[in-house]
């Protein structure tokens, strides 16, 4: 029977979760993975919710499921999964279905996707999900790339599952083609970037001021309902206070110093450096994630070069110390929201999205992991002004940042006194008193340049391209 609202393939936890998240709100939703295991196992889970679920056996069994046009959404491994899940699929299809790949995809490969199935005959999304597990299963944030005559046959059922902050749901079409899935992209790079300086805050506050994991989550707690209120500070604080069954230590404790990655992190950085927008913070924090996979190196030079980092005189007093590094990370987190909409700024204008800046920042408040209060200060900034130069100028972050942006230069100045690494706070402090200098160093720069390689140089008393007497000099 030919009944169902949309499809879900894919039916690991994420995909599971969304298609429960679907039935929950009241649509009739098709399964099928590639392993029956799976779909037999999402059944078993669904409890109630089995009654609006279609289990089906093959993709001839699932495509005759949905009603037509269909609309078939794609949970599969990023990559070569979801071309082989679309070649699969394909040869099913008539013309005006969709296929909505919900994963963490390359927006290229969207974008490639988008125009192969178009000129088939086939409507495509790209669609970026934040929440993780439990968003999926409760309320994600949903940022959607794609034709809007497309969007239009599921944008019930996307705002239905959506998250919703103040009854608005989280959940929006943001452009064409990959536009989508390079924003998820982007919020992946934001995430690193915060992660990363979370963690820095919480190495010094372990090794630079004796705090036990403990105390320190005890800190965050508080900082929780300040203005670094956000979902990655309330989970921080949840971690540090958890206790290991089975030893008894602090959870943290017994965790590998190993952070992994699934590539959206690189993603941001590459494609902020190809699009010359800078994202200091952003490649710190991937950088820090490959030198946290070193683990045999680390050990190997700590041994050789031995002098492990000592205590912070910072402020003078604990309490004051910590009311220091509370400022260092809004600051460090206000820079790197700036970083990724500047980033997100550039591609708009690269591949003509016109992004909706202050949409993306207002579906980001709810479901998303990059969720903080500091979003509904960014979506004011962008309602207000849409090319905005840069968030540090908007008028409801500027007090807020200068009020905090001595205190990061004064940490990561202690921090690398006494042998802290802290290089995503670092990155942007440096980036910041790059930005705030009248006269940089690339008149230099660009003196080298002209020496070697004749590349000219532009000069501040008059107009064009212009070379240094260089012969004259060597002589």
């Amino acid at each position: 029977m030919s009944d169902a609202d949309i499809a879900v393939v894919g039916l690991a936890v994420m995909g599971r979760n969304l298609a429960f998240n679907m039935a929950e709100k009241g649509f009739r939703v098709a399964l099928y993975n590639r392993s029956q295991e799976r779909t037999d196992e999402a059944m078993a889970l669904a409890g109630p919710l089995a009654d609006r679920l279609v289990p089906c056996r093959t993709p001839e069994e699932l495509v005759a499921a949905v009603r037509k046009p269909r609309a078939i959404l794609l949970m599969v491994q990023a990559g070569t999964a979801v071309d082989e899940t679309i070649a699969r699929l394909q040869p099913l299809l008539e013309k005006g279905d969709a296929l909505i790949d919900a994963g963490n995809a390359n927006f290229h490969d969207t974008v490639r996707r988008e125009g192969a199935l178009d000129k088939a005959g086939l409507a495509f999304l790209g669609v970026g999900v934040s929440g993780g597990e439990e968003g999926a299963r409760h309320g994600p944030s949903i940022m959607v790339g794609g034709k809007p005559e497309v969007y239009g046959r599921v944008d019930k059922i996307f705002t239905a599952i959506a998250a919703k902050f103040e009854g608005t749901p989280c959940c929006a079409l943001l452009g064409t083609d990959g536009a989508g899935h390079f924003v998820k992209t982007i919020h992946n790079g934001i995430e690193y970037a915060d992660m990363q300086m979370i963690g820095e805050v919480y190495g010094l506050m372990r090794r630079g001021l004796g705090l036990t994991p403990t105390e320190i989550g005890d800190v965050f707690e508080r900082w929780s309902k300040g203005p670094l209120s956000s979902y990655l500070v309330d989970i921080t604080a949840t971690v540090l206070k958890t206790t290991d069954p089975k030893t008894g230590k602090p959870l943290v404790d017994v965790i590998v110093d190993s952070a992994g990655q699934k590539g959206t992190g690189r993603w941001s950085a590459i494609e902020a450096l190809a699009l010359g927008a800078p994202a200091s913070s952003i490649t710190a924090a991937v950088e820090a994630r490959g030198v946290s996979a070193e683990r045999a190196l680390r050990k190997t030079l700590s041994e050789r070069f031995p002098g492990a980092a000592q205590k912070l005189t910072l402020a003078g007093n604990r309490e004051a110390a910590i009311e220091l590094l509370e400022k260092a990370l809004l600051a460090g987190k206000i820079l790197a929201y700036t970083e990724g909409f500047a980033i997100m700024s550039a591609a708009s204008r690269e591949y003509g999205w016109k992004l909706p800046l202050a949409e993306v920042a207002r579906i980001w408040r709810a479901g998303c992991i990059i969720r903080s209060t500091l979003l509904d200060r960014i979506a004011s900034a962008y309602d207000e002004t849409q090319d905005l130069e840069t968030l540090v100028l908007a008028p409801g972050l500027t007090p807020l940042f200068e009020g905090a942006a001595g205190a990061l230069t004064e940490v990561v100045a202690e921090a690398f006194r006494h042998g802290h690494a802290v290089p995503a706070l670092s990155a942007a402090t440096s980036r910041w008193l790059a930005l705030r200098q009248p006269r940089s160093t690339a008149d230099l720069t660009q003196g080298q340049r002209d020496f070697f390689g004749a590349h000219g140089f532009g000069r501040i008393d008059a107009e064009g391209q212009h070379h240094g007497p260089w012969s004259q000099a060597q002589g």
